[in-house]
């Protein structure tokens, strides 16, 4: 009875602390939304800068809102922050005819994540500098430790300033895939593989212990193509030889402040101080701040264009609360193509956004779709029921554009292919035409542990799902049978949608991946061009004007959502039974380096499960496994 009590009132100490712990976070936002309300927005003085803090994730979809990350750190949890890619282009486009803005101001480095901050979206972001500058107004970077990704896009600037002990770091590019069949073997975790596709090797990690001569082929040509853009690019805007730049790159690689100047990579080394008192000689000074006449590009952004409209799958458009006039909607794909109805962030559920794009289509006042695809795949069903919506909207006379930016490979092409044009940039990752299966299962590992199973089964098949045995030759069978009727498929989707004979198709498919250039080539794109080439493209097909009304999807989440999911984590969803087999066993990451390297599979094996609600024989349309340039 004792004990009792004392856990009641325990109880009832916490419920009284959390109380008091919601009220004065209450308290606190209420403070702080009356501050946000009732501040002015900044007036821009002739001669400002226009500041862009490149300190973030760059998206392809629009930004939430914006003092997430404020929020989140209140709560204990940090956030990178994210910055849009079509806000930037709009901002930098209307800066250029802005009499008050004097220039534009970069500085800070990248914090890529998931497949924000790529290649494509950065050149297309570079594209819109060097366009700026055509206006007479400078371009003015500040650089400490740029990587290749924040020199990409410095390096179009009229002064770059670095850092006197800061360095640039250009080593080329790389990929470095992770391979865990020793590891298996040495556990007794076996893994089976179904696919077609010579170059699919997303499942080569858990066969081999090493690339394939062909995934290695694939890798070098995709890696020679993007880097051979940056290389072009880059020398143009330092005024030197592609071959100059390579040498430099082959050489040194990372470069000290004093060598990247005498390289003539950077203009000047100063400190920031020295840099802003630079800027205020060019904007004159704020005599409230004391630093130099400028403007942020969030601030910018939101003065000149206001709230953006969006495309509320559950509001605007099932509603009919928005405006009634023409307009252009964009959809932004952005992440793994997974089964289901999820909004989970950086995910792409197939029923979800067939939902929104059937809504679409069926309103009069939408005059044409463009589809921003950012996906390196995954679920191939989720993938069929997002293009057959496209198709759909396509044959009720609407036009369907799509973008492709970073990454649009496998399931991210599959989508794709509805289109009536196709966009990329050169440097987009593209193609993997190729269909595959993983098949894990943990009997040796069981055993090894003194664990068993045994099976009861009324039919064949009935026990096809199961990871606690290897499949049998007519199980490996019937599931390759799917595989090849599914990659059948795909085939036929790229042939109809590209007009394509079926051969062709299935010659430069086999999973293989190509950049933007070599896709164009080959006709699985029609231009090269970035998202606002898309958009200029889909007007016109639309038959919109320039200053139609554009929504956009997914809808930003309101600062109700973002507590809601700062709050409960938002994690990713558990590995599947079968996979969780692990943690029966005991085995964690406290269980020393099998308990490490067995998380890493299992972090693997989630990331393909969670795109489709079968466990074990989904089809999977997914990019080669972990090919992330650095």
């Amino acid at each position: 009875m004792k004990s009792f009590f004392k856990s009641l009132f325990a109880s009832f100490l916490a419920l009284v602390l959390f109380s008091i712990l919601v009220t004065l976070v209450g308290i606190g936002l209420f403070v702080g939304f009356v501050k946000l309300a009732s501040k002015q927005e900044p007036k821009i003085e002739d001669g400002s800068f226009l500041v862009v803090d490149l300190s973030a994730n760059l998206t392809d979809a629009p930004t939430s809102f914006d003092n997430s990350k404020a929020f989140a750190r209140l709560l204990g949890r940090e956030e990178t922050a994210t910055i849009s890619l079509r806000a930037l282009l709009e901002a930098i486009h209307a800066a250029a005819d802005d009499k008050r803005i004097g220039g534009i101001f970069l500085h800070g480095s990248f914090t890529p994540a998931d497949y924000g901050a790529g290649f494509a979206a950065i050149k297309e972001l570079r594209e819109a500098l060097i366009e700026f500058r055509k206006s007479k107004k400078p371009v003015i970077a500040y650089l400490v430790g740029p990587d290749t990704r924040d020199y990409y896009l410095a390096s179009v600037a009229e002064t770059i300033y670095l850092n006197p002990y800061g360095e640039v770091d250009l080593p080329g590019m790389a990929t470095t895939p992770t391979f865990f069949k020793g590891a298996l073997d040495k556990y007794g975790v076996g893994v089976q593989v179904i696919r077609h596709g010579k170059y699919k090797s997303a499942v080569e990690p858990f066969l081999t212990d090493k690339m394939s001569p062909e995934n290695r082929e694939q890798t070098q040509k995709l890696l020679d193509d993007v880097w051979g853009q940056f290389v072009a690019d880059v020398s143009t805007s330092r005024q030197k030889t592609p071959t100059q730049l390579q040498e430099l790159v082959d050489k040194q690689g990372i470069l000290t402040a004093e060598d990247a100047k005498a390289a003539g990579l950077v203009d000047e080394l100063a400190y920031l101080p020295d840099v802003l008192d630079r800027l205020r000689a060019k904007a004159g000074t704020d005599e409230k701040t004391h630093s130099f006449h400028q403007v942020d590009v969030g601030a910018y952004v939101k003065k000149q264009f206001g709230k953006a409209e969006n495309a509320d799958d559950s509001l605007a458009v099932a509603a009919g609360t928005v405006d009634k006039s023409a307009r252009l909607a964009i959809v932004y794909a952005e992440g793994e193509i997974v089964d289901g109805d999820t909004d989970k962030l950086g995910t792409v559920g197939g029923d979800r956004y067939a939902r929104v794009l059937r809504k679409l289509r069926q309103d009069p006042n939408v005059k044409a779709i463009l589809l921003r695809v950012n996906s390196p795949g995954g679920s191939g069903l989720a993938s069929e029921v997002i293009q057959h919506e496209l198709a759909l909207a396509k044959a009720a006379g609407k036009p369907v554009v799509v973008s492709m930016g970073t990454v649009a490979a496998s399931g991210g092409y599959w989508i794709s292919t509805a289109a009536d044009r196709v966009f990329a940039e050169p440097n987009t990752i593209t193609g993997s035409i190729g269909v595959f299966g993983i098949l894990p299962n943990f009997q040796g590992l069981a055993n090894n542990n003194g664990v068993t199973f045994d099976e009861v089964k009324t039919g064949k098949f009935a026990a096809l799902q199961t990871a606690s045995r290897p499949k049998n030759p007519e199980e490996l069978a019937k599931l390759q049978g799917l595989v090849e009727d599914f990659y059948r498929r795909f085939v036929d989707k790229v042939a109809a949608g590209r007009n394509l004979p079926a051969a062709t198709v299935d010659e430069i498919g086999q999973g293989r991946v190509w950049s933007g250039t070599e896709a164009l080539r080959l006709k699985l794109v029609d231009q090269i061009g970035g998202l606002n080439d898309a958009i200029n493209f889909a007007r016109e097909k639309g038959g919109l004007p320039n200053d139609a009304k554009i929504v956009e999807f997914p809808v930003p989440r309101d600062i109700t959502e973002q507590l809601a999911a700062i709050v409960s984590g938002e994690s990713a969803p558990e590995a599947r039974a079968d996979v969780n087999l692990l943690r029966v066993l005991g085995i964690g990451p406290r269980a020393g380096a099998l308990g490490r390297t067995l998380e890493d599979v299992q972090g693997e094996l989630r990331t393909l499960n969670e795109t489709s609600n079968r466990p074990v024989g989904g089809a999977y349309a997914r990019l080669p496994f972990d090919l992330r340039l650095h």
